[in-house]
């Protein structure tokens, strides 16, 4: 039964005849993934933009036709005609903007992962629950066509019951980033949370919980073992999810080029699935009677399937299927799975949980 906050939310917000937009930082992620989408989406509207550079938040206002621009996140968040905040920061703002739109009233989408650890998610649920306001989280391949196809094979049964499913994503180190003088943010844990670990595997994992339900049990280990950064580039896990299906992860992030490896592999009763995550390679399926290869293309914006399912649920009461609640528990997952690789800093973050540093 739906809770009596929720209805009195949707009797809300079917009062709208359009979702106006503003976008707190408005950097690559927003170039093509996500910032067009907004107004190629109907009755939704990207009104306004922010970043602390007055003069990129100018140029991206002016290139993507978007009618205001802001120098100053709380001027965009107080701005009486934006009704729903899309939080583009790197995850270590996630949960200052996010809670600071939902105090006033905005609804909020925010990148991923959803903030730097599992306290700053919980702050985030409570202060939108408090407000009123709905709060999503943009694991896009929740409604991706090829994810939505694999879903759509596990729950029809073609490959009978799953039992087992193995995780592998290996890259390797950019020249760019290991000629760099100063690290790029997603290889800083206070601005990060973590590696590409975190900014990678959040992806795999959510989708996962969003296939089998909730991991209920996960054990994790991490390392640095290339010595080129801080944070840890390479680690493997076992989980277990709450349907019973039994899981295993493995990450690295400092091999040659020509050994990068991309898949998830499902094994159940009948058959199995293999399947990537970010290459968009085809589908691979084999069954008790055949083996096909099924090609999906690449959308773009590749967050507009997401995206429209946000702004149904804002105008209509439609469910989208990616929250806070559940990527509050990817960000629990990842959490405990780098437990031994970081320990808690002295100094509190503004939302009130924790940074990390290496052990």
């Amino acid at each position: 039964m739906m809770p009596k906050s929720r209805k009195n939310l949707i009797r809300k917000v079917k009062y709208y005849e359009k979702v106006n937009w503003g976008i707190i930082g408005c950097g690559d992620v927003t170039e093509k993934k996500s910032g067009p989408a907004f107004n190629k989406i109907e009755s939704s509207k990207l009104a306004a933009v922010m970043r602390r550079d007055p003069v990129k938040a100018k140029d991206y206002a002016q290139r993507h036709g978007v009618p205001k621009w802001y120098s100053n996140a709380e001027k965009l968040i107080a701005d009486p005609e934006i009704d729903a905040v899309y939080v583009a920061t790197p995850p270590g703002s996630h949960a200052e903007y996010a809670i600071m739109a939902a105090e006033a009233g905005k609804h909020v989408y925010v990148e991923k992962p959803m903030a730097l650890n599992y306290k700053q998610c919980l702050k985030m649920i409570e202060a939108a629950e408090k407000a009123g306001v709905m709060l999503f989280v943009a694991y896009y391949r929740r409604c991706l066509p090829a994810f939505l196809m694999v879903k759509k094979f596990v729950e029809s049964g073609v490959i009978g019951k799953p039992h087992l499913l193995n995780v592998r994503l290996y890259r390797s180190s950019s020249e760019k980033l290991l000629q760099s003088e100063t690290l790029p943010w997603r290889f800083v844990p206070e601005i990060s949370g973590g590696g590409l670990f975190v900014d990678l595997a959040s992806h795999q994992l959510d989708y996962l919980d969003y296939l089998f339900g909730p991991i209920v049990s996960v054990k994790g280990f991490a390392a640095n073992l290339s010595g080129q950064y801080p944070v840890e580039d390479t680690v493997c896990a076992a989980f277990s999810f709450e349907s019973g299906v039994l899981g295993s992860g493995s990450w690295c992030f400092s091999i040659p080029a020509k050994k990068e490896k991309d898949e998830v592999e499902i094994i159940g009763s009948k058959g199995k699935i293999n399947f990537s995550v970010f290459d968009f390679s085809p589908l691979l399926l084999q069954s008790e009677t055949d083996v096909e290869l099924i090609e999906f293309p690449r959308p773009e914006p590749i967050q507009e399937p997401l995206i429209r399912s946000v702004v149904d649920a804002l105008l209509h009461g439609g469910e989208c299927p990616s929250t806070g609640v559940t990527a509050a528990r990817t960000t629990k997952v990842m959490e405990t799975i780098l437990k031994d690789y970081y320990k808690p800093l002295a100094f509190g973050d503004p939302a009130g949980g924790q940074t990390f540093e290496k052990v």
